[in-house]
């Protein structure tokens, strides 16, 4: 006679090889990981152990710095500027997207417009920093003089605005535009998670539809919204192509956002050194590669634990 309580459940066949499939494919992200870590330390060892005089001496593209930290922190503040930017124009747009297709549009018209946006995703990098630079950056340029002379007087539009167009500002947008279909796919599809039950409750009590969208389906979705924000904000982060084509460079702790030379992000410095980098050069890549690595993580980090903080009422779960 069977013993009292749940049975034991016995795997065969190919529920054993389905489940230890699935376990080694988690675990293969973390040796990943792992994996990509430790490279990183152990051929960023050789800058990390140098002194400021050695590298300044032996590595051609840190004549100007006077030490590793004097590298990587201007990198480090263009790359987090560019993400910004991108992530301040995307996700108000990402998330009026989401809700027009998932509440407003024709089914007919969400359908179409879901697969345009998501067809956004599939265009590479260098087609867009070929149109960044070719076809925005000139048509832009008026418009950023006049913010120029408009609000000059804020600190991020005033200077002598660059002749071409080829300004951090000019990288936000191009970045924007590359994010813009991740944000938009996970915001829709949160929103559509909302709890029918919830919408009808809300117009029954005499609410219009955006009163219904404020008070059931954006706190539905705000943790959803923030985990795609967050994604978004990863593909920006590391983003070189595009920034490469596009971006006068500089290496200034500058927020100016309208004049040339003034910032660089690390993907795109380590793109545009990398081919001629002395054994010394690489190894100080591979440091700000890791600088990129850490901040990538910390992101990661900071948006599950926001979206943890409302677990209970999130379409995130």
């Amino acid at each position: 006679m069977r013993p009292a309580g749940r049975a034991r459940t016995v795997e065969r066949g190919a529920s054993r090889v389905f489940r230890w499939t699935a376990t080694s494919a988690g675990a293969l992200i973390l040796v990943v990981l792992a994996a990509v870590a430790v490279f990183l330390v152990v051929k960023a060892m050789p800058a990390l152990t140098s002194t400021s005089a050695e590298l300044v001496d032996s590595v051609s593209f840190m004549r100007n710095s006077s030490s590793l930290l004097d590298y990587v922190g201007p990198l480090v503040f263009g790359t987090v500027l560019a993400a910004v930017l991108a992530l301040a124009l995307a996700v108000p747009v990402a998330i009026a997207i989401a809700l027009f297709i998932s509440h407003y549009a024709p089914r007919r018209l969400a359908s179409g417009l879901g697969y345009v946006v998501d067809l956004l995703a599939a265009v590479p990098s260098v087609v867009y920093g070929l149109w960044g630079a070719m076809v925005l950056a000139p048509i832009v340029q008026p418009v950023w003089s006049w913010l120029n002379s408009t609000l000059g007087w804020i600190p991020f539009f005033s200077g002598t605005v660059s002749p071409t167009g080829r300004v951090i500002l000019t990288v936000g947008v191009v970045l924007a535009v590359m994010i813009l279909p991740i944000i938009t796919a996970v915001s829709r599809e949160v929103f559509l998670q909302t709890p029918r039950l919830y919408e009808e409750a809300a117009l029954a009590l005499g609410a219009t539809r955006w009163e219904m969208i404020r008070m059931t389906v954006l706190p539905f979705g705000r943790s959803g919204v923030v985990s795609a924000a967050m994604l978004g904000l990863g593909r920006a982060l590391g983003e070189t192509m595009a920034v490469l084509m596009i971006l006068s460079q500089g290496f200034l702790y500058s927020v100016l956002l309208l004049v040339a030379g003034q910032q660089q992000t690390i993907a795109a410095n380590i793109a545009a050194q990398f081919p001629e980098a002395s054994d010394q050069g690489m190894s100080v890549l591979i440091a700000t590669g890791l600088a990129l690595f850490v901040i990538t993580l910390v992101v990661n980090m900071s948006a599950r634990a926001i979206v943890a903080r409302r677990k209970d009422f999130s379409g995130a779960n």
